[in-house]
């Protein structure tokens, strides 16, 4: 991003000595530990993945403007890009898994890992011993692979990831199989994975008919069936979130910040934007500020004490040193 001053910071994958598989596996209770100045619940923006299952405990996060109440069962995947931040995990306690793009397999087509899913959804109870022994066979691989490197197997850990992944994802989660529904599901993967490129270039359904190789129509049905809005819409709220971004978590004016999304001026992005919200992006901008400051956003945690009771009875897991 922009050089100057940010109130989000960036996060990118740095695994622990002897940990680098691409994969780390961790607790609410080590993060604590490893943030007593409270650093989690100020806006941060990862360059991976982070997965998270809530054994027990209350607490919140916010991830994209969206808040979060936490509980057990409940289960968090804040997705590369994404800005959030760990508003209340004092109390909470489960395992934490922090993957790169790129190190789970191909499961498929389905919602869990779309990148316009929620960041949170809820587990059944019956499901919830089977994910945290998933997690639990995770930690333990993890954990042998860091203390004996020449057991460690990549491969291994990248399947159990994937195995924990199908047991916590929604039950809604499925692959398309009605007539047209996988090609459609298809279009949609090629759509979203070229807006995600070029929605700061391109604005118009019609730009990205060429890099796909479909026609408007199939693009807005595919898109429509998939996500549940048109195609135009589609890409609309992925710039209008990409805004709220730089709006909220930069201090760019918002000329630099239309300029950052591709648009021709200030004035143009400004109707684009209070298309969207309503609202002006200088108007947006403070009352963004003042909610946050309301949430006492910039208020570290309190340091609390550090303790490891997320694993599945029968099945212990040590705490990793």
């Amino acid at each position: 991003m922009e050089n100057g001053h940010h109130t989000v910071r960036q996060l990118h994958y740095l695994p622990a000595l002897g940990a680098a598989y691409g994969v780390e596996v961790l607790s609410f209770a080590r993060l604590r530990e490893m943030d007593g100045a409270g650093a989690r619940t100020r806006p941060q923006r990862p360059d991976f993945h982070v997965l998270a299952l809530v054994a027990s405990g209350r607490g919140g996060h916010v991830a994209d403007f969206e808040t979060y109440h936490l509980r057990a069962g409940s289960v968090v995947w804040i997705r590369p890009g994404m800005v959030h931040r760990w508003s209340d995990v004092n109390g909470v306690d489960g395992p934490l898994i922090l993957f790169r793009p790129g190190f789970l397999p191909d499961l498929g087509p389905t919602p869990a890992w779309d990148l316009s899913a929620p960041a949170t959804w809820h587990l059944d109870q019956p499901l919830r011993p089977l994910a945290l022994l998933a997690a639990d066979h995770l930690r333990g691989e993890h954990d042998l692979a860091v203390r004996m490197p020449r057991l460690a197997s990549p491969a291994l850990l990248s399947h159990l990831l994937a195995a924990l992944v199908l047991r916590v994802r929604p039950a809604e989660a499925a692959t398309p199989t009605d007539g047209g529904g996988g090609r459609c599901h298809d279009v949609f993967l090629r759509y979203r994975a070229a807006v995600e490129e070029h929605f700061t270039e391109w604005h118009q359904v019609a730009d990205y008919t060429r890099v796909t190789g479909y026609d408007r129509r199939t693009l807005t049905r595919a898109t429509r069936a998939a996500a549940g809005v048109g195609a135009k819409e589609f890409l609309d709220q992925r710039t209008l979130l990409e805004a709220k971004r730089l709006l909220a978590h930069t201090d760019l004016p918002v000329g630099r910040c239309a300029q950052r999304l591709g648009f021709r001026d200030a004035a143009n992005f400004t109707t684009f934007f209070q298309r969207g919200t309503g609202q002006s992006p200088s108007t947006w901008r403070t009352a963004d500020a003042r909610a946050a400051r309301g949430q006492g956003e910039d208020t570290p945690c309190p340091r609390p004490p550090v303790c490891n009771t997320w694993s599945v009875p029968g099945a212990p897991i040590p705490s990793r040193g």
